[in-house]
């Protein structure tokens, strides 16, 4: 596959992976039947992502406020999470994809940080698709965390209050490192961002769709960078001034 099928190509996809519930309960399966088969989802999209040279997949996996889910739910995600990473990390690796964790840890296990640490120093190096998976991760919790690092700056006489910019603010976030999502994709319905890179979100595409996580493969992914190569993006401009600049 080559990037000529399409006009134009986010450099940074991000995504809710929403429905893996419903997807079990309309096969009359426990609710969370529907998280292991949504894994071959998300192999398909770092594939595509990879095959496209598509530069950052970040992928919404368990938010700050999933914790009020069923305790044994929970349970198993953690389960979940930690048979992923290890039989994932190895591939992602031969793959030459760089993936990185972001949200708070400290409510992990002490072995699911574990593994979190290891995979992370495995592929640290590699120089391909950059896979972020947001866990125990929420917006807020983020601009949060970035203004507590501006603030013990500005206490150690290292910034003057006056002086900061959003500049400042982005670089102390969570994925300051990377180029901000162009394209926003949510599956299974729901029209909402639900506390998911706020800060970052400013100037994204949306994409919505019906289909639940675990359907959502290769032809469901292309639907959704169909929709945003025919987007004109104008970031404050007119319409005008963006063709005139091409």
């Amino acid at each position: 596959m080559s990037t000529e099928e399409f006009a134009n190509l986010p450099r940074h996809v991000a995504i809710i992976m929403d429905g893996n519930g419903r997807w079990a309960k309309k096969r009359f399966l426990p609710r969370y039947a529907g998280h292991p088969a949504g894994v071959e989802s998300v192999r398909q999209a770092v594939q595509l992502c990879t095959d496209l040279g598509i530069e950052v997949l970040t992928l919404f996996a368990f938010s700050s406020e999933n914790w009020r889910r069923p305790q044994q739910e929970v349970g198993l995600l953690m389960e979940l999470f930690i048979k992923v990473l290890d039989q994932e990390a190895e591939k992602l690796h031969r793959r030459n994809v760089r993936l990185k964790i972001i949200g708070d840890r400290s409510a992990f296990s002490s072995k699911l940080q574990d593994y979190i640490t290891r995979s992370e120093a495995l592929t640290k190096n590699n120089t391909g698709l950059q896979l972020i998976i947001a866990a125990n991760y929420g917006g807020r919790w983020d601009i949060v965390q970035a203004t507590q690092k501006l603030a013990v700056q500005v206490q150690k006489g290292l910034l003057n209050p006056q002086d900061i910019t959003s500049e400042h603010l982005n670089q102390m976030t969570s994925l300051a490192d990377v180029p901000e999502p162009d394209l926003f994709i949510r599956t299974g319905g729901e029209q909402r961002i639900s506390n998911f890179l706020l800060w970052q979100l400013a100037y994204t595409e949306f994409y919505f769709t019906d289909t639940l996580w675990p359907d959502f493969k290769r032809d469901a992914f292309k639907l959704a960078l169909n929709s945003f190569a025919s987007r004109q993006r104008r970031f404050g401009q007119t319409g005008e001034q963006v063709e005139k600049s091409k």
